[in-house]
């Protein structure tokens, strides 16, 4: 009995790695073998990244218009004046996202359970929660925007505001809860039946399982999305720029009307490349401690 498990000093076989315990030749050379591959993988990676990105420099440098793109988009003195005003518009994005977000997670869940609720009775919320899903789901982001920010000031309707920044706001709100809506949903319906029956037997209301047993299981369970849907909401903010207010896509586009440079707009887009990549990173990283979990037989 050698192998994997090795041997203990004095001839006796053993499988844990307690006193005296020596490996076994075959365990060694398979975890040399191991090593080396893994070495052999690491270095073809390395050389084929490395070889991609030089092909791919050569390509850009090498081509006509290179110098006039540069100047156009890589001038670091625009760069440096943009850096500051895109900064302080970006204020107004993580505000826009905050405050959005929370409303949306919120006004999501609500259409969600809306849409689960047993009986004919409750068919007519079925509907409306389902025709409001549909139709945001349907609706282009801008053209929701272009409605809310000039169709309501429009209106002239007594008490509602006509601050772009707000009703910009309200857009992002209408369009994710739909799609934060089916995240919710389908974390709800991946639920088992049997864990509802069973709270049921306890004597425990529709209600009462709802909240206590199946909504807990189903956000857990939907987190990395969630997270995802955050990023592109992140994003997002910078459209409500096209009723004036003043984010970091509008003040590069200050800057960049001013001096018919474009960089600012690439610094822009720098800006929110910085917020973004640790959301998606943090997001990768749920998902696979879940799937983990899954696969040990651990809850969710």
């Amino acid at each position: 009995m050698d192998s994997a498990a090795g041997v203990r000093e004095g001839g006796a076989p053993g499988r844990g790695e307690g006193h005296g315990y020596r490996p076994s030749e075959r365990r060694l050379a398979r975890d040399a073998y191991r090593r080396g591959r893994a070495r052999r993988s690491a270095l073809i990676a390395g050389s084929s990244t490395l070889l991609t990105a030089v092909v791919l420099y050569l390509l850009i440098v090498n081509s006509p218009g290179w110098a006039v793109t540069r100047r156009t988009f890589f001038n670091l003195d625009y760069a440096r004046k943009a850096l500051p005003e895109v900064l302080t518009g970006l204020r107004l994005n993580l505000e826009l996202m905050l405050g959005c977000g929370v409303l949306i997670l919120v006004f999501g869940l609500l259409l969600a359970v809306l849409r689960t609720l047993r009986g004919p009775v409750f068919l007519p919320v079925r509907l409306l929660a389902t025709a409001y899903v549909d139709f945001f789901l349907g609706l282009p982001m801008i053209i929701c925007l272009l409605v809310m920010i000039t169709g309501v000031p429009a209106l002239r309707l007594t008490g509602v505001t006509t601050d772009p920044l707000l009703l910009g706001g309200a857009a992002l709100v209408l369009t994710y809860s739909a799609y934060v809506s089916e995240v919710f949903r389908a974390g709800i319906d991946s639920v088992h039946p049997s864990q509802r029956a069973a709270a049921r037997s306890l004597g425990l209301t529709n209600a009462q399982a709802m909240r206590y047993v199946v909504l807990p299981q189903a956000v857990r369970r939907v987190v990395p999305p969630l997270i995802n849907n955050l990023v592109s909401l992140q994003k997002d903010t910078g459209l409500v720029s096209i009723g004036g207010a003043i984010d970091a896509v509008y003040a590069a586009k200050i800057i960049a009307s001013r001096s018919f440079n474009y960089t600012p707009y690439l610094v822009a887009g720098l800006v929110f490349i910085v917020l973004t990549i640790p959301l998606t990173r943090f997001a990768d990283w749920l998902t696979a401690r879940m799937n983990r979990r899954q696969v040990q037989g651990g809850s969710v």
